[in-house]
C-alpha cells in the first residue's frame, strides 16, 4: 500500500494568487518543454534539462532533475501538499488530485492540480516548523512538523517515508544557497516581529504602536477614544496642534488573516476635505481591497510585511519599550 505524503512547494511570489485561484501547484524550467514523456529516469532528465539550459552548472542541472523528477514521477494523486505564500503570509494546504499536466503558456508550465483544503496564517505555526517550510529547494517532504501542519486539517499525521533523497537535500552552487539563507533570515525576523506584535500587544496597545511609528516617521499622532472612534483608531498631522491638512485617519488590526473591501470602505467613509486613510493590520488584504486602493489615490494599506519594513528602517527611533517587545540585532546578510 503507498503511503501518503506531505510536500512542500516553494513558488515564487510573481505567480500572485493564481495557484489558490486556479487549484494547482507548479514549477517553471519552461524552456525544458514538456519532461512528463521522457522515461522516469533521472539521467534522461539531467540531460533535456542540459540542453536546454548550456550554461547552468553540472550541479545546478542535477538539483533541477531531481526536483523535475520527483514533481512528475514521485507525487501521487493524494499526497498532501504545504505551499507558503509570501504574498499574503498564509501557509496554503491541500491534496494533489491529477498527474503531472504540462500548461505552454504559463511561466510556470509543469503542473499538478490541487484541492486546497485550508489557508492558515504563517503565525499560527511555531518558528521550527516554518524553518522547516522554508526549505532552500523547490519541492521537499515535510517530515518532522508534518503533524503541526496536518492538525490545523484534522488530519493525522502521514507515516514516515523512507525514499532516495537524491537531489532533494543537495544544494545548488554557493550563490544560490547564500541567497536561500539570507531569504530565510529574513522571514524569521519577520515571523518573530509579526507574532510579537500580535501575541505581546493589546488590541489597543497595538493601536498605541501605530501612533508611535506614525510619530517616528515624522507626524504627531493621538489614539482615540475606545468607546467612540467610528472606525478611525488613530489621528496623525505634521503640524502640533492638527489644524492644518493633511490629516492622517487611521485604522488598526491586529489580525494575521486577510482584510475585505468592506472594511476599507468603512474607513474610506469617514474622511473628508484634506484627510487621508490608512489602514493597518499584521495580515494581508485581498484584490478587491487592493484595487480599491489603487483607484483612491487618499487610501494607503499597509500589510504585515510592509510593517516589518518600517519596523525595522525605524527601529533605533523606536521608543525602549517597543525594543523591548522587539529585541533585535543587527547583523549583515549577502546582498546577492
Amino acid at each position: 500500500m503507498t503511503r501518503q505524503k506531505l510536500w512542500g512547494i516553494h513558488m515564487p511570489a510573481e505567480v500572485d494568487t493564481a495557484p489558490i485561484d486556479n487549484q494547482y501547484i507548479g514549477i517553471g524550467w519552461a524552456e525544458a518543454g514538456d519532461l512528463s514523456a521522457l522515461p522516469a529516469d533521472r539521467d534522461a532528465f539531467k540531460q533535456a534539462l542540459s540542453q536546454a539550459y548550456p550554461d547552468a552548472k553540472d550541479g545546478t542541472i542535477r538539483v533541477w532533475a531531481g526536483t523535475m523528477y520527483r514533481f512528475i514521477h514521485e507525487i501521487e494523486a493524494g499526497d498532501l501538499v504545504v505551499y507558503p505564500s509570501k504574498l499574503d503570509r498564509m501557509v496554503n494546504l491541500g491534496r494533489v488530485t491529477s498527474a503531472c499536466l504540462y500548461a505552454s503558456n504559463d511561466a510556470h508550465p509543469n503542473q499538478r492540480k490541487v484541492e486546497w483544503l485550508g489557508h492558515v496564517p504563517r503565525d499560527e505555526f511555531s518558528q521550527a516548523a516554518l524553518y522547516e517550510i522554508g526549505s532552500a529547494v523547490t519541492l521537499f517532504q515535510v517530515r518532522k512538523y508534518a503533524g503541526e501542519f496536518l492538525k490545523h486539517l484534522n488530519l493525522a499525521e502521514p507515516e514516515p517515508v523512507d525514499d532516495d533523497e537524491d537531489s532533494t537535500i543537495s544544494t545548488e552552487d554557493d550563490d544560490t544557497v547564500t541567497q536561500e539563507a539570507t531569504k530565510q533570515a529574513k522571514e524569521t525576523t519577520s515571523d518573530f516581529i509579526i507574532k510579537r506584535l500580535k501575541n505581546g500587544l493589546s488590541a489597543y496597545d497595538f493601536e498605541h504602536f501605530v501612533a508611535h511609528i506614525l510619530e517616528c516617521l515624522g507626524y504627531h499622532a493621538r489614539v482615540t477614544s475606545k468607546s467612540a472612534d467610528g472606525g478611525v483608531d488613530v489621528i496623525a498631522h505634521r503640524d502640533e496642534l492638527g489644524f492644518e491638512p493633511p490629516i492622517i485617519k487611521a485604522q488598526c488590526k491586529q489580525i494575521t488573516d486577510t482584510t475585505g473591501e468592506p472594511d476599507v470602505n468603512q474607513l474610506l467613509g469617514t474622511i473628508g476635505d484634506g484627510e487621508y486613510a490608512l489602514f493597518v493590520n499584521l495580515g494581508s488584504y485581498s484584490k478587491p481591497a487592493r484595487a480599491t486602493e489603487r483607484n483612491k489615490a487618499k487610501l494607503r494599506l499597509i500589510d504585515g510585511e510592509q510593517l516589518v519594513e518600517i519596523v525595522l528602517e525605524n527601529y533605533h527611533k523606536l521608543a525602549p519599550r517597543y525594543r523591548t517587545l522587539l529585541p533585535l540585532r543587527q547583523i549583515y546578510v549577502a546582498d546577492l
